[in-house]
Formats: C-alpha cells, sequence, structure tokens
C-alpha cells in the first residue's frame, strides 16, 4: 500500500496538515495523478544530482502526458484542462531549476510520512488508553466478585460461630473453600493491578520521552514564525487519564486490603506484593506529576506578539503555565512562583553579564479555566529591571541581544503520603533596555531556537554553531509568512542565499557574525538588519500589495534585466533595496533603444519615511518623466509580467485629498489632548 493511500484513511485533523503541504508550485493533484511512480524514487539523492534531476523532471512531464492521453480517452475535459495547467506551472517554475522540484518532493514525502508516524503513534494511544480502562473495569469486577464471597464468607463463618462447629470444621473441605475462593480473588486482583501498572508506567515513560519532548521542539518552531502548535489538549488528555489510572489503582489496593483483613494466611499474596505495587504506583504518579509543567506561552511582550522570548525593561509581559494533569483536587491547590535566572551555577552564567529583578504580581495559583477547561496560571503584569549594583562591565564578551536569561516557574504539590515539588523554565529570553535593540535581539532568538535543544544552555552565543542554508532558509521564509499571508518563494530565496553565503564554501554555512553582527559582501548593513528593515517596511506600508504577489522583492540586479529584457516598453517590477539598511524599495522599468536593444531604468529607493507621506501604488500612479519634447511621461504601464497597473493597484490609489486628511490626521487628534492637558495643569496650579 502507498504512502498516499495510507494517507487518504486518516481523520480529517491529519488530511488537513497533508494539504498544507502543497501550493500551485507543486499541486496535489500531481501527487494523486503520480503517486506510485513518486515514490518509486529516492528524491533526496535526486536533489542532490542535476543531471539527475533533470531527467526526473522530463519523466515527470512525460508521465503528466501518459495520464493525460488515457484521460483523452474518457473524454474528461475537466481534467485534461488541468492537466495542461499544472503542466506548465511546472515548467514556468522547475525547467530551469528541476534541482528545486526534486528538493521540494523529497521534502514533501518526509513531512507525509511525519504525520502518518504521527497518526499511527496517535492511534497506538488511544488502544494503550483504551486498555488501560479495560484493566480498570475488569479489576474492579474481580474486586465485586471479591466483596460478594466476602459477605458470602461472614455470613457462613458466623453461622458456623453460632452452632458452635467451627473448631470441627477448621479442616474440613468447607472450610478449605471459604477460605481459598478470596484467596484465589486476591491473587487475580493483584495479577490485575500488576498488568494495569506496567501498561501505566510503558505510556508514562513513551509521553514523558518521546511526545513531550517532541511538543516542546514544535513550540521552538511556533516561537520563530513556524506552523502553529497544536497538540497540547491532546497531550493534557493522555497526562490526565494516566493519572486517573494511577489513583485509581492506589485506591483499588486500598479497598483490596480493607476487604481481606480477615483473613491470614502464611503466604498473603496481599501482604507480599501490595507494599511494592503502592510503591511503584506512588513513583510512576510521581515522575508524570514531575513533568506536567509546561510553558504554554512562551514570555511575550503584548506589544510584540510575534516575537516573543525578547524582553524590555520596565514593559509588562505576559507568559502561561499550565498543568497537563487536570485533576478536580489540583483546582487552586498549586500556588506558582516566578524568578529569574535562579540557582544558576558559575558554568552557567556568564562574568559581566546583567541581572534583574521582577516585579508585579509574581505568584498565581492555577485554576480550571472556565474557556479552556484546563489546569493553568496566567502571569499578565510582570516587569523586569535591571539591578544597578550590579551594572555590565567590559568584562563580558557578549552584546546586550546576546545575553540569555531564563524564567523560572516554582511550585508544591501536596497530597496523603505525597509531597512533590514542581518547576519548569522558560526557553532563554533576551532582554533589552531599548526598543532599537529588538530586531538584533530577535536574530539572536531565531539563531538560539533553530540551533539549541538544551534548555538552559545560557552559553550559547560565546561559541554559536554555524547553520546550513536550507535551515535558515525555513526559518527566514517563516517571518515573512507570520507577520504577512505571503512566504518566500524559491526565487527569492536563491537571491538572498546568493546575498549571504560565502562564494566557494563547499557545505554552504552560514555563520552567526555573518548573519546578524558582520555586513556581507561588503554591503555596509549585516544581513539580518536588513531582512528585518525590509520587514518591517511591508508590514507599515506595503502589506497588502506583498499579500497580493505584486512585489518581486529580492533580486539581484542581473536577474532583474533578464526578466525585463523580452517584456514590453514600460514593464516594471518592484525590488528591494540592497543598501538601505531601514528597508526600502525601488522601481525597474524597461524600455529600448532605437536598435532595439533593452535597457532598464531605476528610481532613487523610497524608503518608510518617504512611504509614509504618499502611498507606493500611487507613486506608480502618479509618476513622470520628462521626455525630449517636454512633454511629462509616466514610464510604468505594466507590472511584471505583463499585467496593467491600474488593474494591478487601482484599488488601493488614494486621492489626494484623502491623502492629505490621513497626513493630518495625527495632528488632528493630538491637538485636543494637548488642550485638555492645559487646562488641567492650569486648573491644578490655581487651586493652590
Amino acid at each position: 500500500m502507498t504512502l498516499w493511500n495510507q494517507l487518504q484513511v486518516l481523520d480529517s485533523l491529519y488530511l488537513e496538515q497533508v494539504d498544507q503541504l502543497y501550493d500551485e508550485a507543486f499541486p496535489m493533484e500531481i501527487r494523486q495523478y503520480l503517486s506510485q511512480w513518486i515514490e518509486s524514487h529516492d528524491w533526496e539523492s535526486v536533489a542532490s544530482n542535476v543531471s539527475l534531476a533533470t531527467l526526473r523532471f522530463h519523466e515527470l512531464l512525460n508521465q503528466l502526458d501518459e495520464h493525460y492521453s488515457r484521460l483523452n480517452l474518457g473524454n474528461n475535459f475537466l481534467l485534461q484542462h488541468n492537466i495542461r495547467k499544472i503542466k506548465r506551472n511546472l515548467q514556468e517554475h522547475f525547467q530551469e531549476d528541476p534541482v528545486h522540484m526534486a528538493m521540494i518532493i523529497s521534502s514533501t514525502l518526509n513531512e507525509e510520512r511525519k504525520i502518518l508516524e504521527n497518526a499511527l503513534r496517535n492511534q497506538v494511544r488511544h488502544l494503550v488508553l483504551h486498555y488501560s480502562c479495560h484493566f480498570k473495569s475488569k479489576i474492579e469486577q474481580v474486586i465485586q466478585v471479591l466483596e460478594d464471597v466476602q459477605d458470602e464468607y461472614d455470613f457462613k463463618r458466623n453461622t458456623f460461630v453460632d452452632f458452635k462447629v467451627i473448631l470441627m470444621l477448621q479442616f474440613s473441605s468447607v472450610s478449605y473453600f471459604f477460605l481459598n475462593i478470596p484467596y484465589i480473588c486476591v491473587q487475580v486482583v493483584i495479577k490485575e493491578i500488576a498488568n494495569a501498572l506496567t501498561l501505566a508506567e510503558q505510556i508514562e515513560l513513551t509521553l514523558i520521552s518521546e511526545e513531550l519532548p517532541e511538543w516542546k521542539k514544535r513550540q521552538q518552531m511556533a516561537c520563530i514564525g513556524g506552523p502553529p502548535n497544536a497538540c497540547l489538549d491532546q497531550l493534557q488528555s493522555w497526562f490526565t487519564a494516566v493519572a486517573e489510572s494511577l489513583q485509581q489503582i492506589r485506591q483499588q489496593l486500598k479497598k483490596v486490603q480493607e476487604l481481606v483483613q480477615k483473613f491470614t494466611y502464611n503466604n498473603d499474596p496481599l501482604t507480599l506484593g501490595k507494599s511494592q505495587l503502592d510503591d511503584q504506583a506512588l513513583a510512576v504518579f510521581k515522575s508524570l506529576i514531575l513533568n506536567s509543567l509546561v510553558v504554554e506561552r512562551q514570555p511575550c511582550m503584548p506589544t510584540h506578539p510575534q516575537r516573543p522570548l525578547v524582553i524590555k525593561t520596565g514593559v509588562q509581559f505576559t507568559v502561561k503555565i499550565r498543568s497537563l494533569v487536570k485533576l478536580p483536587e489540583l483546582n487552586c491547590q498549586l500556588k506558582v512562583k516566578v524568578s529569574i535566572d535562579k540557582d544558576l551555577t558559575e558554568k552557567d552564567t556568564i562574568k559581566g553579564c546583567r541581572k534583574f529583578n521582577i516585579l508585579g504580581t509574581f505568584s498565581k495559583v492555577m485554576n480550571l479555566e472556565e474557556s479552556s477547561g484546563c489546569l493553568a496560571a496566567e502571569f499578565r503584569h510582570l516587569q523586569l529591571k535591571e539591578m544597578k549594583s550590579n551594572n555590565r562591565t567590559n568584562e563580558t564578551p557578549l552584546i546586550i541581544s546576546e545575553e540569555l536569561h531564563i524564567l523560572n516557574f516554582e511550585t508544591q504539590l501536596i497530597q496523603s503520603g505525597l509531597c512533590v515539588d514542581l518547576s519548569i523554565t522558560s526557553l532563554p529570553v533576551v532582554v533589552i533596555s531599548h526598543v532599537n535593540q529588538l530586531p538584533s535581539a530577535w536574530g539572536s532568538i531565531l539563531w538560539y531556537n533553530m540551533l539549541c535543544s538544551e534548555p538552559h544552555n545560557l552559553l550559547f552565543f560565546l561559541n554559536p554553531p554555524p547553520v546550513k542554508w536550507g535551515q535558515l532558509s525555513k526559518v527566514l521564509s517563516w517571518q515573512f509568512s507570520s507577520a504577512t499571508k505571503r512566504a518566500l518563494n524559491s526565487e527569492q530565496l536563491r537571491t538572498l542565499a546568493d546575498r549571504v553565503l560565502t562564494q566557494g564554501d563547499p557545505e554552504g554555512l552560514i555563520h552567526w557574525n555573518t548573519f546578524c553582527k558582520m555586513s556581507p559582501n561588503e554591503r555596509g548593513v549585516p544581513f539580518w538588519l536588513w531582512i528585518d528593515g525590509i520587514l518591517d517596511l511591508i508590514k507599515r506600508h506595503l502589506l497588502n500589495i506583498w499579500n497580493d504577489g505584486y512585489i518581486i522583492g529580492f533580486l539581484s540586479k542581473e536577474r532583474e534585466k533578464v526578466l525585463l529584457s523580452d517584456k514590453l516598453p514600460g514593464t516594471f517590477l518592484l525590488r528591494f533595496s540592497e543598501s538601505c539598511r531601514d528597508g526600502g524599495i525601488t522601481i525597474t522599468w524597461v524600455e529600448y533603444s532605437q536598435d532595439g536593444e533593452p535597457k532598464t531604468h531605476s528610481v532613487k529607493p523610497y524608503t518608510k519615511s518617504d512611504l509614509a507621506s504618499i502611498s507606493l501604488p500611487n507613486v506608480i500612479r502618479d509618476y513622470t518623466l520628462t521626455a525630449a519634447q517636454k512633454i511629462p511621461v509616466n514610464p510604468l504601464v505594466y507590472l511584471y509580467p505583463d499585467i496593467p497597473k491600474d488593474d494591478a493597484f487601482g484599488r488601493y490609489y488614494i486621492s489626494s485629498s484623502d491623502e492629505e486628511m490621513e497626513i493630518d490626521k495625527p495632528r488632528s487628534y493630538i491637538k485636543p489632548y494637548i488642550v485638555v492637558a492645559f487646562l488641567f495643569i492650569y486648573f491644578i496650579y490655581f487651586s493652590y
């Protein structure tokens, strides 16, 4: 059975995950039509060999042609149309870069396998929980039998006593029968409880060693713009089910002990086994509780929700703690206290790094939330204040944005016979003192969470490891998809790779200094800060047209000339400036000389300050040059490849009066507040 066929029978939750793997460049229809052929090749090897990738690309086109011919026999016009369109799209996207197609297929197949493995693993978990409930039911049935036998034994024993013949029957078959029926029942109960405990221990080990670490890794990726991290509710249901089973087992052991107190055996199975089973149940429950706390939402300033783990001193931030074990008796019993950099040893810290105090409500009681039904504590009004007596010194080898700190959360669970100290830490945070340090700090958060899985490695930036371009390109694309509706395409990523990768580097590695501290290719702006400036430019002034796909954005000047060389006169494209630190966008158009040679022209980049006073669509609409005849001419006619500019940008044009109102609006709102403030001060002054 092919991988694709196995995926088709999964629940809708997993089918939605599969759906997200495909787009227009490589649509799902190809996967459906050519599933067997696609799975018959090793695409990872294909992606590392240009000649083989080219061969496989043409084979794929031939496979589509064969599929098309089969449909032609059936006269299915709609499917024929779709296949022709798919083939054209493939040729447009991958004709010149078949390796990229092989990389997409390889990556997609790997993701499909992960989805299938996750689905199968979840099915196993459900089966395990089902059998756990089965054991519970079976134990309860045996205990009920034991209760019935106990009642019958008590009745017979009292009857024998009343007739004063108990001594005569001490060694009779009747006495032996009534004494050994409970004995056998107790053995069955002990065996079933031992089986249930073994199963619970196996589930607990899987949850703690596999499921929980995988969720934490997904959370790391979600923090830096990756796919949303779901499945915490499912994880909670598993943890809670195991905890409930363990509590029931402990209660069942106690109940069995009460039932057989009247029996005395030389080799009493309860006396011999109860202590061991009690200890085992308590140990498993304690281990489960110790690992039940998670940071559901990492520290984040509400003013920058898309950039968690960066905290500015004096600015409120939020963080949410959750227990994966949701038992009614835990409601309002766990008081969580938060601290920063607690109990760090000298090996964990760097000399000269800053120290902080936490201000605000730094203790919260965990309670069951009505909206989500989870046991949680949310800190909403925390602030960090630097300890002035321990100012940063010049001895530290790290800059502020490379300093890592952790928030600690502690509580204590007290039950009968059980006292457990619980703790959890946040992912490392970067603490800044000024908002202009935010881009560099976010660059540090990206680098750490891409490469480090250790939760407490505060020394990471003393020797940060390099990253492969394949990994970095995915994270860069996430920065755009999380802040806008459009991720980076292969052409844009290829341009970025040419900018940041060192020529001749066979391993394709990017080092931390190149990424965030030094300028690559001597262009004056560190790579990440340049990217961040463009992101900010898009969010502030270009969001709509970026989401529409009208900005090519990342494109070399050489590639720009190639794209425009065969287009109609007046065809233009939008490209981000390579030299503006805070982000800039330029317009390049093509015209032809008298001998028919294409010639491109670019305008000076428009920056945030420029676009604050005039929108880019209006720039395109109103841009003029003075021709030789001194007649103003707008050279911008078609947006690349051939879209009339009014069709592309018409709905975003702003009339002159509207634009003036937009510019004046802040001043019109400020003036009333200034007047009110002045009158308030005047009243206070003269009242005294």
